[in-house]
């Protein structure tokens, strides 16, 4: 698997970018992509919406089932990828580069997420 040293990530298997001016982009993992298959449809937040680290801020359907998205921090949605919802198949070829989620002005991060090798070896 590859995870990206210069992204953090959660247990609910989302990655988080070092924030640019407080904002951080949002995706789901190679490990997630692949556990999921096929995905064919994405469900994201609202520009605008508050979200919170830990509790469900969309879902991501896939050929074997639903999954929701999690968010990794505290924030408000200031952007969402509208390439991903126009080709949900993203996510699958592309997760840390052309498939990224969504993006949040964060306002409040966890001590629980992971470095790269730590999320590797939670994943291993």
């Amino acid at each position: 698997m590859n995870n990206p040293q210069q992204l953090r990530y959660s247990k609910e298997h989302e990655w988080l970018s070092a924030a640019e001016e407080g904002v951080s982009t949002i995706g789901i993992t190679e490990h997630a992509a692949n556990a999921l298959g096929d995905v064919v449809f994405v469900q994201l937040p609202a520009v605008g919406d508050s979200v919170t680290a830990g509790e469900t801020c969309g879902e991501l359907e896939s050929t074997k089932s639903v999954s929701d998205l999690y968010s990794p921090v505290d924030g408000e949605v200031t952007e969402i990828n509208e390439d991903v919802v126009s080709d949900p198949s993203l996510v699958n070829t592309a997760p840390f580069e052309g498939g990224w989620l969504f993006k949040v002005k964060v306002s409040g991060e966890p001590d629980d997420l992971l470095s790269a090798d730590e999320y590797t070896a939670f994943t291993g």
